[in-house]
C-alpha cells in the first residue's frame, strides 16, 4: 500500500508492482511536467487536474499474432485492448484506494496530431509520446512505439495520478537507421512525411467491413518492420 508520507523510491517502486502484478509486461513513468510539448488538451493535467505522474503500462502482443490473417490479428488486437484496459483500471483502483487521484487511459488512447474527438470518453494523452517519455522505448519512422525487448508488439496504456513519483530515464538505443521498409510499404504513402504522419489517408485504408464486422485490413508498418520482435531479432 502506498500512502502520501510514503518514501518517494518505495511509492515508485509499489506502483510499478501494482501494473506488473495486473498482468502488464513493461511499465514506466513519466513526470506530468514532460508533456509541455504536447497541444492543448491533451496534457496529462487536461484530463486529470493535479497530475504529477503518468504511469505507463505496456502488454505484448503474441508474436503470432504478425503471422497469422487478418482475422486473427483483428482478434487479438480487440482482446489485448480489452486486456490493457483491465491492467490500467486495477491500477488506478489501487492508487485510489491508497489515497491519491488517478484515472486510467483507455488502451485507444490518442495521439499529438490530429485529435480524434474521444478526449471526453477516453481521457486523451498520447499513449506512444508517453512511452517514449517513460523510458520503454522510441518512437519508430513507422509511428510505432519500438521496445528493445518486445519490438513493435506493446500494446500501451496509462494511469494519471497527482502521486509525485521518480519518472524513469528516456531509452538512449535507437531503431531506423536509415531503414525505410516502412515507409516504401505502406500502400497509402502515408509515412511519406516524417514530421506529419498522414493519420486520414492511413484510417481509410486501416479497416475495412467484413459481412457485418470490422476487420483490420492493413498492418504493413507493423508487420513488415525489421524490429517487430526487438533488436535480438532485428531482420537487417
Amino acid at each position: 500500500m502506498i500512502t502520501e508520507t510514503g518514501n518517494k523510491k518505495e511509492l515508485t517502486a509499489l506502483v510499478k508492482e501494482y501494473g506488473l502484478s495486473a498482468g502488464a509486461n513493461v511499465v514506466g513513468i513519466a513526470a506530468s511536467e514532460s508533456f509541455d510539448s504536447a497541444p492543448e488538451g491533451f496534457k496529462p493535467g487536461d484530463s486529470l487536474a493535479g497530475c504529477r505522474s503518468v504511469i505507463v503500462l505496456g502488454a505484448a502482443f503474441p508474436r503470432d499474432a504478425l503471422l497469422g490473417t487478418a482475422a486473427y490479428y483483428t482478434e487479438l488486437r480487440s482482446a489485448m485492448i480489452e486486456n490493457i484496459n483491465g491492467i490500467a483500471k486495477t491500477v488506478a483502483k489501487r492508487i485510489k484506494e491508497d489515497g491519491f487521484k488517478s484515472r486510467a487511459i483507455s488502451g485507444f488512447g490518442g495521439r499529438w496530431v490530429e485529435g480524434d474527438g474521444r478526449k471526453e470518453q477516453f481521457g486523451l494523452i498520447s499513449l506512444k509520446h508517453a512511452a517514449e517519455l517513460a523510458g520503454l522505448g522510441v518512437i519508430g519512422r513507422n509511428y510505432l512505439l519500438l521496445n528493445s525487448e518486445y519490438g513493435n508488439l506493446l500494446w500501451l496504456s496509462a494511469v494519471l495520478t497527482n502521486a509525485d513519483l521518480i519518472p524513469d530515464k528516456r531509452a538512449e538505443y535507437a531503431f531506423c537507421d536509415n531503414c525505410n521498409v516502412c515507409v516504401e510499404i505502406c500502400p497509402v504513402k502515408a509515412l511519406d512525411e516524417p514530421a506529419v504522419f498522414g493519420k486520414k489517408e492511413c484510417s481509410n485504408m486501416f479497416m475495412k467491413k467484413v459481412g457485418d464486422k470490422w476487420e483490420i485490413n492493413c498492418y504493413l508498418c507493423r508487420k513488415e518492420c525489421p524490429y517487430r520482435f526487438g533488436m535480438d531479432h532485428a531482420e537487417t
